[in-house]
């Protein structure tokens, strides 16, 4: 197993490069570029201030050298190496004066706050609570339909699940405003104070919804496939209890199929909050990710897509991890 995640681990560097220049070459191709209007004032900037700051972030040199630079770092005007993003360089905010980007993404608001006060924190940890919602929810409700197969539960759980998949998040979350914000006033329309858990029930299921009907639904599909299999009816024929046969014997070996889509389902739930950190005005990253790109802020979105491929590959290889855990019979060798 060592060799295999030491194999696994090796072969994303590759990955994250090839991911990287792809994303430095659509940066690049698109029109326009940071100077095109200040921050403050929003006014065009002369040519003269341009040529300026192209200089002092490295803008003036050729495509190729800016890519490398940025990746694996260069030597600065003092003479000195200063390693680029594969040492975790993310490099200086071109909008955010006197900002690195790991500042916006990792640096708490105040002093004294964590990890996960910060806004690739919260944003993580939306995702981790819409994720523990959807297998808390889904899982069992995939079982239960399963093992009532064309009763009204199983009508209504399938109902239930292409809605879930139909409907984005983005229109999931307006409906969950109007009606339990504005209809019936249960909590406000905007948070004034994350801190508070009841802002983030809203969001959090409006994000993990889709999560969840998708795992419904593999879970139904791969218990029904697990229920005709011999090992199951041998264990029903010995006598063992309905309960012990479906926990011991069913679920262990149904839960494969599954735990392949929630280890990417944790990346994709992250990636895919932005809709949905607009929609409640979550402070976490997806406003600054969406606002980098208006801006042409290379740095902050050259940064935010290499966090995003990373937490993508980790994900797949925890699943790979995680196979072996869940069925005994999987091996690497």
């Amino acid at each position: 197993m060592a060799g295999f995640l030491v194999r696994r681990l090796l072969w994303a560097i590759p990955v994250l490069i090839l991911i990287s220049i792809i994303t430095f070459g659509m940066m690049k191709a698109a029109p326009g570029g940071p100077w095109d209007r200040d921050t403050d004032s929003g006014k065009q900037l002369d040519s003269r201030t341009q040529i300026l700051l192209n200089q002092q972030f490295g803008l003036d040199k050729p495509v190729w050298r800016q890519y490398t630079s940025y990746m694996f770092g260069d030597v600065d005007a003092k003479g000195s190496f200063k390693c680029g993003a594969i040492c975790g360089n993310l490099g200086p905010s071109f909008k955010t004066r006197g900002k690195t980007v790991q500042d916006i993404l990792f640096k708490p608001a105040t002093e004294d706050g964590t990890f996960f006060d910060s806004k690739f924190g919260k944003s993580l940890r939306i995702a981790l609570y819409a994720l523990l919602f959807a297998v808390l929810i889904g899982i069992p409700a995939g079982v239960v339909a399963a093992l009532n197969q064309n009763k009204p539960i199983d009508y209504i759980v399938t109902l239930v699940s292409n809605i879930g998949i139909a409907v984005p998040s983005l229109v999931m979350g307006l409906i969950f405003i109007i009606v339990f914000a504005v209809g019936m006033k249960l909590v406000p329309v905007i948070a004034k104070d994350w801190d508070n858990p009841v802002f983030w029930i809203l969001p959090t299921i409006s994000l993990g919804l889709a999560t969840l009907a998708r795992t419904a639904r593999y879970m139904r599909s791969s218990v029904l496939d697990v229920m005709r299999t011999d090992y199951i009816r041998t264990a029903r024929a010995k006598g063992l209890r309905e309960t012990f046969v479906v926990w011991r014997h069913m679920l262990r070996n149904a839960l494969v199929p599954v735990i392949t889509i929630l280890g990417p389902a944790l990346a994709g739930l992250i990636t895919g909050a932005f809709t949905v950190e607009f929609i409640f005005s979550f402070p976490g990253i997806g406003q600054d990710f969406v606002r980098s790109i208006g801006n042409r802020d290379y740095s902050m979105i050259m940064g935010t897509s290499l966090l995003f491929a990373v937490l993508i590959v980790f994900a797949n290889l925890s699943v790979d991890i995680l196979y072996g855990v869940v069925d005994p019979r999987i091996r690497v060798e």
